[in-house]
């Protein structure tokens, strides 16, 4: 009998429209092959770069957001002058709203999308073509060059990855219930996590290497190097996502009963949020989408902007926030997965409150210390990393720990959905607060208020529903 055949099959609940058993506890204890685990795993090695490379440290900060973008005039100007910061700014701002108008795009769909694939059971193919959509966008990138006219279409084209990465995530999360049971989620999911924050140190060494033997010659004339770094990424994401799709089985065996028309399952939607809140058995798991919704943008806005503070608020130069970027994934993820297993002993919300904690503290200390040099962001810097790969590993793990069985695509998709809903707050302030005071700095402030008000949100959420 082969490993896989050993491994109890998921199954829809036995009485179609009510609450039904939690997922998890549907494979009962019997451990997942470590075949299904390593290759779920390698999904989010697979993805990583593109939020590692593309959108965090290399492509926008040093690129995109740069006065490779601006008009001649512009980007001639001395970089101390008032004129120059308001327009490098404006990029940031003109990034920021790209974020935003994601956010909204992935509030539309995600869970939407995620209920059809719980209805036929189809949780692969819609990662498929998420992940397939956000390749097709990395791609894409290789048509950006250094000219002021093709800035928007790499932010529409980095926000479309976004909005496709979501969406595949999606059902990777809803995966998870298929692979994990109650005693081993924690320690999956922030394998999983890990894996990520990995992957990231491995392309990004990759990044240094080139730029440190000159990239072997090539000519860094026209962007070159961050438009070939793009199509780097994207060749990475095929070959390392192909695993999840040969190797884990799907959540669920679909509820038919479910299945409706594409604009009906909007109202459907609808309906079923009303049941989270009013049904006893899933009033804890409306209460954190809530909180994680808010908490959440704030983890978000961490990586989406970190770098560009570097960059713009600390000057950070290329080779700088390489190594920064490796530091930073590899503190990331080692503490990650080290949290998994304290997740698993000590409960989510621990180490959700513990790590949003320390993450206020130190983003606080960035910004009223940002005249101290570039020490202060190594400091505060790291120290956000270390904590935001285990909230966002807990977060995980947390509501898979309450999602009912044959509801997982539809679940995660309220996940992404509320997190995208509430996903204005971080880059909205930040492009509010930089357009008032055209100084970057002060998205630093937006960012943390955020994280404070999910602190805030999450304490009364309790961690098992009643």
């Amino acid at each position: 009998m082969s490993e896989d055949a050993m491994v109890p099959k998921p199954q829809a609940p036995a009485r179609p429209g009510t609450v039904g058993v939690i997922g998890l506890e549907l494979r009962g204890e019997t451990p997942a092959p470590k075949k299904q685990v390593y290759s779920w795993a390698l999904w989010d090695w697979a993805t990583q770069p593109f939020n590692t490379v593309i959108l965090t440290f290399i492509f926008t900060a040093l690129y995109l957001v740069s006065d490779s973008f601006l008009p001649p005039e512009l980007a001639a100007l001395d970089h101390e002058s008032k004129a120059y910061e308001a327009a490098e700014a404006g990029l940031a701002s003109g990034l920021g709203l790209g974020s935003t108008i994601a956010a909204f795009a992935i509030l539309l769909l995600a869970p939407v999308l995620g209920q059809r694939a719980d209805a036929a059971g189809r949780q692969k193919l819609w990662l498929g073509i998420g992940t397939g959509a956000l390749i097709v966008c990395m791609f894409g990138l290789w048509f950006v060059e250094p000219v002021p006219s093709l800035f928007w279409l790499g932010v529409a084209l980095i926000s479309a990855g976004s909005v496709f990465g979501e969406i595949a995530a999606v059902n990777s999360n809803a995966m998870l219930i298929g692979i994990a049971n109650p005693k081993t989620v924690g320690r999956i999911s922030g394998l999983g996590w890990g894996f990520g924050y990995l992957g990231g140190i491995v392309a990004l060494t990759i990044v240094v290497v080139l730029d440190t033997f000159d990239w072997f010659g090539m000519s860094t004339d026209n962007g070159l190097p961050f438009r070939l770094i793009a199509v780097g990424c994207a060749v990475w994401a095929i070959v390392f996502s192909i695993p999840i799709f040969l190797n884990v089985p799907e959540p669920s065996l679909g509820r038919p009963e479910r299945k409706v028309g594409f604009f009906a399952s909007y109202r459907l939607l609808v309906q079923d949020v009303i049941g989270l809140y009013r049904t006893p058995e899933t009033r804890q798991t409306f209460w954190f989408l809530l909180a994680s919704a808010v908490f959440r943008d704030g983890l978000s806005g961490v990586f989406a902007f970190g770098a560009v503070i570097a960059a713009s608020v600390f000057g950070f130069e290329f080779q700088q926030l390489v190594i920064f970027g490796i530091a930073a994934n590899l503190i990331a993820g080692v503490s990650t997965i080290i949290a998994g297993r304290f997740d698993d002993r000590f409960g989510p919300k621990r180490i959700i409150l513990i790590s949003l904690g320390a993450m206020i503290i130190a983003g606080l200390a960035v910004f009223f210390l940002a005249d101290g040099g570039t020490m202060v962001f190594w400091i505060g810097g790291l120290i956000l990393c270390a904590f935001v790969g285990p909230a966002q590993a807990a977060s995980r793990s947390f509501l898979a720990r309450v999602t009912p069985a044959g509801r997982e695509g539809e679940i995660f998709g309220l996940y992404a959905t509320t997190g995208r809903a509430a996903s204005w707050m971080a880059s909205g302030a930040w492009t509010i607060l930089i357009a008032l005071t055209a100084q970057t700095a002060f998205g630093i402030l937006g960012i943390v208020i955020v994280l404070i008000a999910g602190f805030l949100l999450l304490l009364p959420v309790k961690t098992q529903a009643s």
